[in-house]
């Protein structure tokens, strides 16, 4: 099953790393804002478009993405520092390739890894996240499955 056309429903669509190809996202999305960090198996086509690690604010919220970050309590001590310093209300990362949707309440913040949405890899079943922001809150979340 083709993903792509289910994206087209949402705003914007955030990746974490590990995109494998951009052509089928490039062809599919052409209409939606696209931002993402490149993950440790992207080639250097996929590092020279996305960077390492991307902030930004959105509708009152602040959020942090890169590919390597770890979990609640068990964050690299780099990507630790950096939420300390952000201060982020969302941070996203990818690399385990395992769902997860985690509330940090020592940084105070919510922490996303969408698990993997690609076919290639060790996951059983492709996943992603979507949800809405609405005047500073996060709203909506659901976690969509997907055979592999």
């Amino acid at each position: 099953m083709d993903i792509t056309n289910k994206l087209t429903n949402y705003d914007e669509l955030w990746h974490a790393g590990d995109w494998g190809s951009l052509s089928s996202f490039k062809t599919s999305l052409d209409k939606i804002v696209v931002r993402g960090v490149y993950g440790n198996i992207d080639n250097h086509e996929i590092r020279n478009e996305y960077p390492k690690e991307i902030f930004f604010e959105l509708e009152g919220i602040k959020v942090y993405v890169t590919h390597i970050g770890g979990y609640p309590g068990k964050y690299q001590k780099s990507i630790k520092t950096r939420l300390k310093d952000l201060k982020p209300d969302l941070f996203i990362c990818g690399h385990s390739h395992i769902c997860k949707i985690m509330k940090d309440r020592e940084l105070n913040l919510l922490h996303f890894n969408p698990g993997a949405i690609g076919f290639h890899g060790f996951h059983q079943k492709r996943t992603m996240i979507s949800f809405k922001i609405n005047n500073g809150e996060i709203s909506d979340v659901k976690i969509h499955e997907y055979d592999k």
